[in-house]
């Protein structure tokens, strides 16, 4: 028996392409929403509020990875069953999230500059008011120690940021245990500060170098997702079109 073919069975087998584009999109957003809430929350907790964007741009492409996966899978539905209704709800709402994935990419471009500007001295100020010690509980305290030996750093632009700090007023030493390039050497003594025993370089270019490749990888991660979109919204208002 001879395969019965619909009038829009072309278009239809493309559109299910298409709907396999989607879910790969979906698949990327999560992807870039788990990289940037686990980095992004260690960046906003050390640079404070100006790079709490990497959170909020991750936390919405999260959202939106899960809601393309759900939405590819009721879009290939109501290709198959040749249903206007469900093609017009899935086209509305990829458009809204194609909008999003626009508008999330454009963030994250725009407001790394602001970081750049800013962090820095609102970083500085706020290392020499609450960082306490390499051994103490608090969080801000952790993620600095955390930030400088996995860096390779100290300080914000070097260990001279400790100076006059409060740490210093309470301990009593020019820098924390965390700026030593061997921790357990009894060089490391919060007040040797020659090139052998501590770290010179600050962490600020570092962490600005991070949050930059951070941006651009969710800004450039969000435009692929939106035009391997595009051709799927099309196929779909096409489709819903010719069945009018």
């Amino acid at each position: 028996m001879a395969e019965i073919h619909t009038p829009y069975s072309s278009l239809k087998k493309l559109l299910s392409l298409f709907h396999s584009f989607l879910t790969v999109s979906g698949i990327i957003l999560i992807g870039l929403g788990i990289s940037a809430k686990c980095g992004g929350a260690t960046l906003t907790r050390v640079l404070g509020l100006s790079s709490a964007y990497l959170l909020h741009v991750g936390c919405l492409c999260l959202v939106l990875g899960c809601i393309m996966i759900l939405l590819s899978c009721a879009g290939w539905y109501g290709t198959t069953k040749e249903s206007r209704g469900i093609l017009l709800f899935c086209f509305l709402v990829m458009v809204i999230i194609f909008i999003l994935e626009i508008t999330a990419a454009t963030v994250a471009l725009l407001f790394f500059p602001i970081v750049r500007d800013v962090a820095l001295e609102h970083t500085f100020m706020t290392l020499r008011k609450n960082y306490r010690g390499y051994n103490e509980p608090d969080d801000y305290s952790t993620e600095w120690n955390f930030v400088m030996e996995k860096l390779k750093c100290c300080g914000v632009n070097n260990y001279t940021d400790f100076s006059g700090s409060s740490f210093e007023m309470t301990t009593g030493h020019a820098y924390p245990r965390g700026c030593c390039k061997s921790i357990g050497t009894a060089a490391c003594d919060g007040r040797n500060v020659s090139t052998g025993v501590i770290h010179q370089e600050g962490c600020f270019c570092k962490l600005l170098k991070i949050t930059k490749a951070q941006s651009f990888t969710l800004s450039w991660g969000s435009l692929v997702a939106a035009m391997m979109q595009l051709p799927g919204i099309l196929a779909t208002l096409l489709l819903f079109i010719k069945l009018g």
